[in-house]
């Protein structure tokens, strides 16, 4: 068990070592954002960032059928860092330590989670992308996200 801590440690530290500290929230998530694929759909909405905290929701389902859901929350601590905090419906909340940021891309880890162990976000034009992956990329599961207009909104541009 200490070699495989000690493993994890050494694969874990030059990532975790990257990590900026008093990075700026990635506002440029802020929004309604869905992927669609056949009858399987993901949701996803965050808020803008404010008082230090991006708040999020995450939803999947099959047809009409919700499957599972999960709250987010990226958060600047008081020392600076950087956390991306999520709970699935059912589960403790797990932290995930930012360990990589940049003008359009973001990137969390934690290598003691089962699993997903790294979860990144970045634009692509003008798609959400993210992945969900083991800390080495393996098992990554990428979700591509279009921005979805909140229908208060579709009100208002067809006045």
């Amino acid at each position: 068990m200490k070699r495989l801590l000690l493993a994890l440690a050494l694969v874990a530290a030059p990532v975790l070592a990257e990590a900026p500290r008093n990075a700026a929230l990635p506002s440029w998530m802020a929004g309604t954002w869905m992927m669609e694929d056949g009858a399987n759909w993901t949701d996803e909405l965050w808020t803008d960032a404010k008082g230090g905290m991006m708040l999020g929701i995450s939803r999947t389902g099959f047809g009409a059928e919700l499957q599972s859901w999960e709250t987010e929350q990226i958060r600047l601590n008081k020392d600076g860092t950087m956390v991306f905090i999520a709970q699935a419906h059912d589960k403790q909340p797990v932290e995930f330590p930012m360990v990589l940021i940049s003008d359009e891309a973001i990137e969390f880890a934690n290598p003691a989670h089962d699993y997903p162990q790294r979860i990144r976000y970045w634009r692509q034009g003008k798609l959400l992308m993210a992945e969900i992956s083991r800390l080495d990329g393996s098992d990554a599961v990428r979700f591509n996200y279009r921005p979805v207009v909140p229908p208060r909104d579709q009100l208002e541009l067809q006045q």
